[in-house]
């Protein structure tokens, strides 16, 4: 197979990542709930940590749900899109030195690196959506980041991942 092959493929028996989309969803309304709860912030933000860890037994538990190829081995992109992950995991140091420094923030800074990882994947997926809402996300959540609570910037992450999902699923119809 040629490299558009390849990325075909990917899109294809992948859904074009659309369990790990769904996952977040789940993952935001848990963050949603601590949020709203009067915990001090930083055991919030530990919380938040402790959330995002089920992602990928939750991503590989809707993979079989929705009948996709979760680790698709025969196609040699598919590691590419593993290392694509690992790079948030590096940028997570940054939500690491936020979390005790500025604590009211790390939430902000856990919604822009989520979002700005999102963007190779518009190309390893021929995503529009993937490159668009890597661009969206970062700078909706700055700005809500900013000037709201961090209770408010998670419902509107879970109302974002909704949407994505939704832009990712009419995108994988239109690849049948």
């Amino acid at each position: 197979m040629n490299l558009e092959e390849l990325r075909n493929d990917c899109a294809i028996k992948q859904k074009k990542g659309l369990h790990f989309i769904i996952a977040s969803v789940f993952i935001w309304m848990a963050i949603s709930i601590v949020q709203l709860t009067s915990l001090p912030m930083l055991t919030k933000n530990l919380l938040v940590f402790c959330f995002t860890a089920p992602l990928m037994p939750l991503a590989f538990f809707i993979s079989k749900i929705i009948n996709v190829d979760f680790q698709n081995k025969d196609n040699p992109l598919t590691k590419l899109g593993v290392i694509f992950s690992f790079n948030q995991i590096l940028y997570l140091l940054i939500a690491m030195w936020v979390y005790p420094t500025v604590p009211e923030k790390m939430l902000m800074i856990i919604a822009m690196i989520f979002g700005a990882h999102l963007l190779p994947y518009g190309w390893l997926y021929k995503s529009k959506s993937y490159t668009s809402f890597a661009v969206i996300i970062p700078f909706l959540a700055l700005i809500i980041g900013l000037k709201f609570q961090p209770f408010v910037l998670a419902f509107v992450m879970i109302a974002i991942e909704l949407i994505f999902s939704v832009c990712l699923i009419v995108e994988n119809r239109r690849l049948y």
